[in-house]
């Protein structure tokens, strides 16, 4: 059918336009469809990461927890030389506060020639040592008695708490006092409760009615002086993050603080919270949670603290700096002032007990510093003695107690006599830029007492007691004589030995002549008089006599491990050795021929005072006894009339001092070694350069072992035979058996059967 043709003039039909809006719709909807699943999922596996993170931190080790190093315990007893003024000294550094009711531990108060004390408890190596009163009283600058205040009955020795010379950081520099949510005063809860998180039982982690109250409180005082952050969030933004202020942080605190609540009871985010916050600081050591607040600010246990100063605790919170009691006293009278405000508005006080508590001073202890470590190069010792046995992290995170040997009042008098000496000596034209070493023992124990690495007891670089290693002179005589001795066969105190030139041909046939330090010669003289006057030709005869293998092995012995080369040289002292193995070695001798370890530690404590080790006095029998008891006689010989004789100028004349000086070449190295009954100690001056001293061992480190033993040594030597010794009367010019009514007769130790037979006959003077 043929198709008809359009009409002139009709309208044309349009075609109905397509609808593409569903097609837009659906595009759209199928990529956002995908972007919310990846934000979702997104979502889910960052919670997920941040669930991850507060689970691993708050159930695993929560805190590094730094080892705590004490000096030795203070043993107070009647006779004990201590002036009152000192011993207030002392309480302060224990952080002892003075009230005369001796209301709580660690308190006391000044009553004439009494001083009363209450005790803090504290667990020592042995035993724990609980609180208690007492009363001592002075005569003088001594204690005349120590009475117990609650029996009167006197008390025949006290141990005070040890004074804290140091900790083992971890590496972020936090310190703490770990509590339970048990020990918590109930005053310092309801001073957080009212103050920082009225609702803290009650919300999720954030509580909005307390970000309105602290919005509405703000307005009114014109100022910030409420926060709205719950102790959830608080403890979130100590705990895990910075203190950046961002949104995204804000938006991480609140999440975490869901989680904590979400995974964890109330009360196990209140102790984290007690134990985490940042309270002030001490130094380069931050100070958080309330444990350790309480004893910075109050020198006391957080369970004795007052209604006021838990308050001033709780007022820290808003601002450790702020409102620093020490640096900003009113700004932390009024921020305490408005927590016990805050508590009585909500009921935990009564307005009488309100006003009482306002009345109160702020009390903060004097002494500031607590964990510095004021004696760097013990602490040093001490640390390297313990890595022995434990590793890095133990020391800076387990919260070890550490019991050392250190006397507090005795490393104060090395430090300060070096200081003084060194200055007087330094007058001297060719004496400058000295340095010194010295170390302090117990003689009957090893004990290190004092030790001094260098001048700057301040310094923490180079150790000069653990690390110089010089060559020590004449210090190595006596092993040279002692060596000898053991062989009474061949040598005795009066066998006569030549003081004459002599060359000595090496392995490489280089000539070596020893010279005395006079430049002389002394022809034949007693041994005994060859070590007092420190003949070094005649040293070096007999130690070539009797093998320098054998010399080398009795070093050995008295506890010198270090390797020495077995060179003529080495007979005078060319091989190097610290102070610290110096000491070793005269602390055989000065134990009768007994080794004892040197100790810088009594003993190790958990942080909950469990004894974890001790370390136990130990003696060997080292070389011959009889043999270090003419050694030693010989060596006060040497401080009486021989090389040693200027320690009288400052010690009485009836301390028997034994000792021995000891000068290197061209003056390098001035050294001394000696002990009276009580303390044996080793003193080194030199220049860190090796330039020359100008200094002898007599002229220079003599002079500071001297002063320093006039001021804490207190007992004079006296040597006990042992029982193979027989004691003879000698003539000196012949060195025969004499009667003791002989001119000039001496009498001698000598090893049984040994020394001479045959008297000699002194009628003729007579």
């Amino acid at each position: 059918m043929a198709r008809q043709p359009r009409k002139t003039g009709a309208t044309p039909r349009r075609r109905k336009p397509v609808a593409r809006s569903g097609f837009k719709y659906k595009w759209l909807i199928s990529l956002l469809i995908p972007v919310i699943l990846v934000a979702g999922i997104g979502g889910f596996s960052y919670i997920g990461y941040l669930d991850y993170t507060v689970r691993e931190k708050f159930e695993g080790k929560r805190w590094s927890i730094p080892a705590r190093v004490y000096a030795s315990p203070v043993e107070l007893y009647a006779g004990y030389q201590l002036t009152p003024a000192s011993f207030v000294d002392l309480l302060m550094q224990l952080h002892y506060r003075q009230d005369s009711q001796l209301g709580g531990e660690g308190s006391y108060f000044v009553d004439g020639p009494h001083i009363k004390v209450r005790t803090h408890s504290f667990n020592f190596a042995d035993t724990a040592e609980k609180s208690h009163p007492i009363s001592v009283t002075f005569e003088g600058d001594s204690i005349a008695r120590i009475a117990d205040l609650d029996t009167g009955n006197e008390e025949a020795i006290v141990r005070l708490d040890p004074v804290q010379i140091g900790s083992f950081y971890p590496t972020l520099k936090e310190d703490r006092i770990l509590i339970k949510l048990d020990e918590a005063p109930k005053a310092l809860l309801q001073g957080l409760f009212s103050t920082e998180d009225r609702d803290f039982y009650s919300h999720h982690g954030l509580s909005f009615k307390g970000i309105l109250r602290a919005m509405w409180v703000n307005v009114k005082a014109g100022g910030l002086v409420a926060g709205g952050s719950t102790i959830t969030q608080q403890l979130v933004k100590n705990f895990y993050l910075t203190s950046e202020r961002s949104l995204a942080r804000k938006i991480n605190e609140a999440l975490m603080a869901f989680i904590l609540e979400y995974r964890y009871s109330k009360n196990e985010i209140l102790e984290a919270y007690l134990n985490e916050i940042f309270l002030g600081q001490d130094g380069a050591s931050a100070i958080h949670g309330f444990g350790l607040a309480s004893e910075f600010y109050f020198g006391e246990p957080l369970k004795n603290l007052s209604l006021s100063q838990n308050a001033t605790l709780v007022a820290l919170v808003r601002g450790p700096s702020y409102y620093d009691p020490r640096k900003n006293p009113e700004r932390a009278l009024e921020r305490r002032n408005l927590v016990l405000d805050s508590m009585q508005e909500e009921g935990y006080l009564t307005p009488q007990q309100t006003a009482d508590a306002k009345k109160e001073p702020l009390s903060v202890a004097t002494v500031t510093h607590r964990s510095a470590n004021r004696y760097p190069d013990f602490i040093d010792l001490v640390k390297r003695q313990l890595k022995q046995e434990y590793k890095e992290e133990d020391l800076t995170s387990e919260g070890l107690r550490i019991v050392t040997t250190l006397d507090t009042r005795i490393q104060d008098t090395l430090e300060k006599t070096i200081t003084e000496k060194l200055q007087k000596l330094e007058k001297s034209p060719k004496s400058n830029d000295l340095e010194s070493a010295a170390i302090v023992t117990r003689r009957d124990s090893g004990e290190i007492v004092a030790l001094a690495g260098g001048r700057n007891s301040a310094s923490t670089g180079f150790n000069r007691a653990l690390d110089a290693v010089r060559p020590i002179g004449s210090l190595i005589k006596p092993v040279i004589y002692l060596t000898a001795l053991e062989q009474p066969n061949r040598y005795t105190i009066v066998t006569p030995v030549s003081d004459t030139e002599m060359e000595i041909v090496g392995e490489n046939g280089k000539v070596w002549s020893p010279k005395n330090f006079d430049n002389r010669q002394h022809g034949t003289v007693a041994l005994h008089t060859a070590l007092a006057n420190s003949y070094n030709m005649a040293t070096v005869r007999v130690g070539m006599d009797i093998g320098l293998s054998h010399v080398a092995n009795t070093l050995k012995s008295m506890g010198v491990g270090r390797p020495v080369e077995l060179y003529p040289s080495f007979l005078l002292g060319a091989s190097p050795l610290t102070p610290l193995e110096v000491t070793q070695m005269y602390q055989t001798l000065a134990g009768d021929g007994y080794a004892t370890p040197l100790r810088s530690i009594r003993a190790v404590n958990a942080a909950d005072g469990r004894a974890l080790q001790s370390y136990p006095l130990t003696v060997r029998q080292a070389v011959e006894p009889a043999a270090t008891f003419i050694t030693n006689t010989i060596l006060q010989e040497v401080m009486r009339s021989g090389t040693g004789h200027s320690a009288y100028n400052y010690m009485p004349a009836d301390m028997a001092l034994v000792g021995k000086t000891g000068t290197t070449n061209q003056l390098r190295d001035s050294w001394f070694a000696g002990f009276t009954g009580d303390f044996l100690s080793v003193v080194w001056v030199g220049r860190d350069d090796n330039k020359s001293t100008g200094l002898t061992g007599g002229g220079g480190a003599l002079q500071i072992w001297a002063d320093l033993m006039r001021q804490i040594s207190k007992k004079p030597v006296t040597l006990t035979p042992p029982d193979n010794i027989e004691m003879k009367w000698i003539d000196p010019a012949s060195g025969e058996l004499s009667s003791e009514y002989c001119p000039g007769a001496h009498l001698y130790p000598f090893i049984e059967n040994s020394g001479p037979n045959e008297y000699v006959d002194c009628r003729s003077l007579f």
